[in-house]
């Protein structure tokens, strides 16, 4: 199958989508097919002669903290379709490669499968628009009428699409983890783990854009209320860059966390699991997440989470298995995470349901259900090409349908 995916953001600017986009390519040609990745260009820092990676001009570059906004109307897009017949595009967004998708799909008559991963109206505070937040569903009705199949990254996604009016039947399809991630390599690990925390001192790991969505002045102030209650040394590893850092550091001088924050930057994922594998706990305080793929990462590490109660989170952390969840309430996280730290035998039987849990989101099982997604979509799409009223009105499928596949 030669597969069309398209994306507004992707490596090297760090976040879930672009991880979520490069795990699904990846996995789809180690089962020998073709994929071919659209994505924004970051100038000089992206790579050259990636295989497989189409740059598109930028219609802005560098707002929001780091994003690119590609032209969706680029020519060099539609070139490449009239070449390549493609037998399916995949799309990430709803606008910007989302609206050059739509055009593709229609001009090329190619089936489109579109996947919710963002909470949009939690980030209109980027372009000050968080006025705008009651047309965000709206618009979602729109574009997903407008597609042949639906994916939720996450049950929670599921049920939040169903909610604003999302009629289709929707496929929840998690992030992949790839097979490397249950590795950390033990030399790597203790190394980690002299540099961060010397003999005796709690180890924590957070990784997060550092941003306002992310809510980790929420975690320093839990911690802070931590340090003061139990007197206990600890560090925690903050990985991760954005717009958020210097008042982030201004924050940590405040709460007086100076010897236990450490800004660690931006981490090559491949070396992430052996942070998470050298912690005692992985915490995570975001509310925005669709699906939690860090948490997921940290757990394929053996490492357990202790999470605010969210949406996306929620699905993955189980209390007593894998880690725990807490509302958001910074007294009652550091009593949660002061009881845990007591409690050794349960670390080791959350460590076991951690890499339990890790290994059920296994990335070539979630490829091979994106393809049963593909081929009922492609099959929507035949029904609705062969629609008499559709064709001679003009229009595009009113109502999608997918099989909602449930295949392990």
């Amino acid at each position: 199958m030669k597969i069309a995916m398209m994306t507004n953001n992707y490596k090297p600017f760090v976040g879930g989508v672009p991880i979520s986009v490069e795990r699904l390519a990846v996995s789809l040609r180690r089962l020998g097919h073709e994929v071919t990745v659209f994505a924004p260009t970051y100038g000089e820092v992206c790579p050259e002669g990636e295989e497989g990676v189409i740059r598109c001009r930028n219609l802005l570059s560098g707002v929001c903290g780091g994003f690119s906004v590609p032209d969706g109307f680029d020519p060099a897009i539609e070139r490449i379709f009239a070449g390549e017949g493609f037998d399916v595009i995949h799309v990430h967004h709803p606008v910007a490669m989302g609206n050059a998708a739509l055009h593709m799909s229609r001009r090329f008559h190619v089936p489109l499968v579109f996947t919710y991963h963002t909470r949009y109206e939690q980030y209109l505070h980027y372009l000050r628009l968080s006025g705008a937040k009651c047309l965000v569903p709206a618009y979602i009705r729109y574009f997903a009428g407008r597609c042949d199949a639906l994916i939720a990254p996450s049950p929670g996604m599921k049920r939040y699409l169903e909610a604003i009016g999302v009629t289709a039947p929707i496929t929840v399809l998690p992030t992949g983890v790839l097979e490397g991630s249950y590795c950390p390599e033990k030399e790597k690990v203790r190394e980690v783990r002299r540099q961060l925390a010397a003999e005796g001192k709690r180890l924590f790991v957070c990784t997060a854009r550092l941003a306002k969505e992310k809510n980790i002045d929420f975690l320093l102030e839990s911690l802070a209320l931590y340090r003061h209650s139990t007197k206990t040394d600890f560090v925690l590893a903050l990985i991760g860059e954005g717009p958020l850092e210097k008042h982030l550091r201004r924050r940590v001088e405040e709460l007086g966390l100076d010897a236990q924050v450490r800004f660690a930057g931006r981490v090559e994922n491949r070396e992430i699991v052996n942070y998470c594998a050298a912690a005692d706990f992985f915490l995570f305080p975001s509310t925005s997440e669709t699906q939690g793929i860090v948490s997921l990462e940290a757990m394929a590490a053996g490492t357990p989470v202790l999470a605010v109660r969210a949406t996306g989170t929620e699905d993955i952390v189980i209390d007593g298995k894998n880690g725990y969840m807490v509302e958001e309430d910074a007294a009652v996280f550091a009593n949660k995470l002061a009881d845990l730290m007591e409690r050794e035998e349960m670390l080791v039987s959350l460590r076991d349901g951690a890499l339990q849990t890790a290994r059920e989101y296994g990335a070539a099982r979630i490829a091979v259900r994106a393809l049963d997604c593909y081929r009922g979509a492609i099959g929507t799409h035949i029904f609705s090409e062969k629609s008499a009223f559709g064709r001679s009105a003009g229009l595009y499928l009113p109502r999608p349908i997918c099989l909602n596949y449930h295949k392990s």
